[in-house]
């Protein structure tokens, strides 16, 4: 579903995007992801390129291979370097949009191989081909 494009849309999204309210968004999915991660972890918790991992998820604990929130990546053990470099491009769209992110993703589908975000980050190193 596409949104017009008129002066008013225009003039929330220079607000809702704008750089500081989309860090401040980041650094706070960051830190709660960081309190998730490193309290439902059995495994690892490490920094890989500026994105914290945290293995040894439970599954319930995050969708499909592992999720991506602020700067963080919560998985079970799909941690392989393509993986990871996919997630890094997750890490930069959390970067851009701030807490728009998730209201984005959603809107762009659950169908990995049409939504835009997933095909950004690499269908291919995200494991979806």
């Amino acid at each position: 579903m596409a949104i017009p494009d008129s002066a008013l849309t225009r003039a929330v999204k220079s607000v809702v995007l704008a750089p500081p309210l989309a860090r401040i968004g980041y650094l706070y999915a960051t830190s709660v992801a960081l309190i998730w991660g490193f309290s439902l972890s059995t495994g690892k918790v490490r920094r890989v390129d500026g994105l914290f991992v945290c293995e040894g998820m439970p599954t319930w604990s995050f969708s499909r291979g592992g999720s991506c929130v602020g700067g963080v990546y919560l998985t079970d053990t799909n941690t392989k370097p393509l993986v990871l470099e996919h997630e890094a491009v997750h890490r930069a769209q959390w970067k851009a949009y701030g807490m728009v992110f998730p209201v984005l993703y959603f809107l762009a589908g659950r169908n990995p191989l049409t939504n835009r975000f997933e095909i950004e980050a690499g269908l291919e190193k995200g494991n979806y081909r």
